[in-house]
């Protein structure tokens, strides 16, 4: 409640100072894109583990999209499908997350959504992770974006990583650009260092149509906070940590989840208060989700859903998503359409006057006229890989799923906890999504196959650690 009175008292007072606003007619737009974080870490989605009140106030002025999917359950191939609007298998970028040093990485011939937004005049930065290759010739400066700050994968990709006697990491690079200006940042001060970041960028692209990318690292194991909510953190929990003596401790740190989703929301509240001062809500497009689902053994929530990261279950790939544009999109309102955020590139494309990349299958739609006027889906299906493997399609409130030899049907509005399998009670249905399921099967290949439908990823002959 106090972050909410504490929003509404900045908006009154800069609506009292009058900024001027913004005068280009072209919208801008952020992305605040968390790392493993359930779809019932929310407060707004349920969640009564966790205090989000800005997140809430964002969620109670905008809407609520409760079927919103990411297009994997692990990092990398969500991510290369956000930036492209394509599944990860259409671009090879499906099967694993990236590591230190890869020889892989999103192919430079690939256009990201900072390309598409930058052929209307827009500033593009990104603040926060990559993770869509660390090499200089896969980094977010030779994709369409003009400033990045921040991690290029994972902060667990470090030599405290839990089984590191297998991977042997190096040091944690922090880039500026292209260039690594520090290694082993303190993780306790990361999300602020970024956020003060994304806030200069507002405040100096503030006369432009800007794209604003804000990939947190957290709430992404080992879990850390902020100094400021370890102080709503047990002082016994805090002892402890002080005695890690350069190591992680990785069970006793999932207990800070709930701190950790606070110092996102602290972040989330001091980026709209950068747009209420500088007079750019009402030009601002905001969007709010995940990369996958809470991390298996950690302490995030899936609101009720079956599955964790890594899952083609609900929990794994649906994440809690707010949309906000005061104006624009209705206060309050609430969709339950199937959206992913592969929809972001089409739909940013539109509302920018930028054109779709033509020669090229997009698998995102423009989903604008769901936001602003809570319409039908575009989508008639919604297809859920496992690497690089087929698992599940869903349609309208159905869901086929093949997994281990079963096949199963579920009716996610009756049963969003995917608990009861209806299969033999629906035949027609099941041979209907069948057919989905083989028709995309078909266009890109079964299983480990790529057809010629797939574009290739990136790949290095020589690569190694940055900052070495």
């Amino acid at each position: 409640m106090r972050g909410i009175i504490l929003w509404s008292c900045c908006c009154i007072l800069c609506a009292f100072k009058s900024p001027t606003p913004q005068s280009s007619s072209k919208p801008n737009f952020i992305i605040i894109f968390t790392d493993d974080q359930g779809h019932g870490d929310l407060g707004c989605f349920g969640g009564e583990h966790v205090d989000t009140p800005h997140l809430d106030t964002m969620a109670a002025q905008g809407m609520k999209l409760t079927s919103f999917y990411v297009a994997a359950p692990i990092c990398t191939p969500s991510r290369a499908a956000l930036m492209t609007g394509s599944y990860p298998k259409r671009i090879h970028m499906s099967d694993r997350v990236l590591l230190a040093g890869d020889h892989r990485g999103l192919h430079p011939n690939e256009l990201t959504i900072a390309e598409v937004l930058k052929t209307q005049g827009y500033a593009t930065g990104i603040m926060g992770k990559w993770h869509l290759g660390d090499q200089p010739e896969f980094l977010p400066t030779r994709q369409g974006f003009d400033a990045f700050f921040g991690l290029p994968y994972s902060h667990d990709i470090h030599p405290w990583h839990q089984n590191n006697k297998k991977f042997n990491f190096p040091d944690l690079p922090l880039l500026e650009g292209e260039e690594v200006i520090e290694m082993n940042p303190d993780m306790n001060h990361l999300t602020q260092r970024i956020t003060d970041r994304a806030v200069e960028f507002i405040e100096r692209n503030k006369d432009q149509p800007f794209f604003l990318y804000l990939p947190h690292p957290l709430p992404h194991r080992p879990v850390y906070a902020s100094p400021e909510q370890m102080h709503q953190a047990a002082d016994s929990l805090e002892t402890m940590l002080a005695q890690e003596n350069g190591t992680v401790n990785y069970p006793l740190r999932d207990y800070l989840y709930p701190q950790a989703i606070g110092t996102i929301d602290d972040s989330v509240g001091e980026i709209m208060k950068a747009l209420s001062a500088n007079g750019l809500d009402e030009n601002t497009l905001v969007i709010f989700t995940s990369d996958n689902g809470p991390a298996r053994g950690g302490q995030g929530s899936t609101g009720g859903l079956r599955g964790r990261k890594g899952d083609t279950y609900e929990g794994g790939m649906r994440e809690p998503a707010i949309a906000w544009w005061p104006g624009k999109i209705p206060s309050g309102s609430v969709s339950d359409e199937i959206l992913t955020a592969m929809d972001l590139l089409p739909t940013f494309a539109k509302l920018a006057g930028a054109t779709v990349p033509p020669d090229r299958v997009i698998d995102g739609k423009d989903i604008w006229a769901v936001l602003s006027e809570n319409a039908a889906s575009p989508h008639q299906q919604f297809y859920y890989y496992h690497h690089n493997q087929l698992q599940a399609v869903r349609s309208g409130e159905w869901k086929y799923h093949e997994r281990g030899g079963e096949c199963m049907l579920f009716n996610l509005k009756d049963d969003r906890g995917e608990t009861n399998n209806v299969i033999g009670q629906h035949p027609a249905i099941s041979q209907k999504l069948k057919a989905s399921f083989d028709a995309i099967e078909n266009e890109l290949g079964e299983g480990s196959e790529f057809s010629d439908q797939c574009r290739p990823a990136g790949y290095l002959e020589m690569a190694g650690p940055l900052g070495n």
